[in-house]
C-alpha cells in the first residue's frame, strides 16, 4: 500500500465515521480490501492526530466537548508542531531512542511513519505498542529493567546495562521544565536512565513548549552540555533563546 493510498484510505475512514457515527475494524477491512492489522494502524494514527477515539473493535468520533475546548486544541496543535519539526531531524535508517512519560515525545510517534528502516529503543510499553501500529514497521528494542508505575517505563541498572550495549544516532526526550542556567528539569525522581540514554546517543533532542522555561523544579535531568538541540515554539523570548544557544545548544522554534 503506497503512502498516497494510505492517506486516501484514512480520509475515507474519517468520512465514513462522520456519516455513520461508528466504524468497526472488521467492516473497514472488508470495505477497503485490506487486513485488519492495517486498519488498526490507520485508526491508531488517526487517534494520535486527534481525529477519532479508538474503541474495542473499532472507533467513534471525538466527543464534542473535547473538540470545543480551546485549551486542549491549543496544546495538541503545539505538540504536533514540535513533533513535525523534530521528525525532520530524523533520517531513514536512523537508530533512535524515545523516552517514556512525555506527551510531547508521544506526539512524535505518528511522524515516524514517514521514515524507513528505523531502529527505535524505548523503555515504554505504550510507546512500543504505538510503534507496532506503524505501517513502516520499525525495528523495536526494549530496555527491560524494573517497571516504574510513576514514569510508566522500565528503569534500573538492568535497563542502563542494556542501553550501554548499543550506540544510537538520536535521543528524543521531553522536559517538565527548562532552567536557563542548568538544563532540563523533571518532577520525576528517577532520571538516571535518561542520562544514560543521552550518553549512548550521538545527538540529544529535547522537545518542550516555551512555557516550560523558568519553571522551578529541583531535579536536574540533563545539563545543557548533554543537549544538542532544543525544539520549542516561537513563544520563547529572544533573550532566552540566546541564553540557551550560548550553552552550545541549537534552538529550533516552530510557529
Amino acid at each position: 500500500m503506497t503512502k498516497r493510498n494510505t492517506q486516501q484510505r484514512r480520509r475515507a475512514i474519517i468520512d465514513l465515521l462522520n456519516s455513520e457515527g461508528e466504524v468497526s475494524v472488521e467492516a473497514l477491512a472488508a470495505r477497503f480490501e485490506t487486513s485488519e492489522v492495517t486498519i488498526r494502524k490507520d485508526l491508531s494514527a488517526l487517534e494520535s492526530n486527534g481525529l477519532l477515539l479508538r474503541r474495542y473493535g473499532g472507533a467513534v468520533p471525538v466527543p464534542q466537548e473535547l473538540i470545543a475546548d480551546p485549551s486542549i486544541e491549543k496544546v495538541s496543535v503545539r505538540k504536533q508542531s514540535l513533533a513535525k519539526a523534530a521528525a525532520e531531524l530524523i533520517r531513514d535508517h536512523n537508530r533512535i531512542i524515545l523516552d517514556s512519560g512525555s506527551t510531547t515525545t508521544a506526539a512524535l510517534l505518528p511522524e515516524l511513519s514517514h521514515k524507513q528502516g528505523l531502529v527505535v529503543m524505548t523503555n515504554s510499553l505504550s510507546v512500543a505498542n504505538a510503534l507496532r501500529e506503524l505501517e513502516n514497521e520499525p525495528t523495536i528494542l526494549m530496555t527491560g529493567g524494573t517497571w516504574d508505575p510513576k514514569s510508566e517505563g522500565f528503569q534500573g541498572q538492568l535497563a542502563e546495562q542494556i542501553l550501554r550495549s548499543y550506540n544510537f544516532d538520536q535521543f528524543f526526550i521531553g522536559a517538565d521544565g527548562l532552567d536557563l542556567e542548568r538544563g532540563t528539569t523533571t518532577f520525576n525522581e528517577l532520571y538516571s536512565l535518561s542520562r544514560v540514554m543521552a550518553e549512548v546517543a550521538r545527538e540529544v533532542i529535547v522537545m518542550a513548549e516555551s512555557d516550560k522555561i523558568g519553571r522551578k523544579i529541583h531535579n536536574l535531568e540533563l545539563p545543557w552540555s548533554a543537549v544538542s538541540v532544543l525544539v520549542t515554539d516561537d513563544g520563547i523570548s529572544p533573550a532566552a533563546k540566546t541564553h540557551i544557544e550560548q550553552h552550545g545548544v541549537q534552538v529550533i522554534c516552530t510557529p
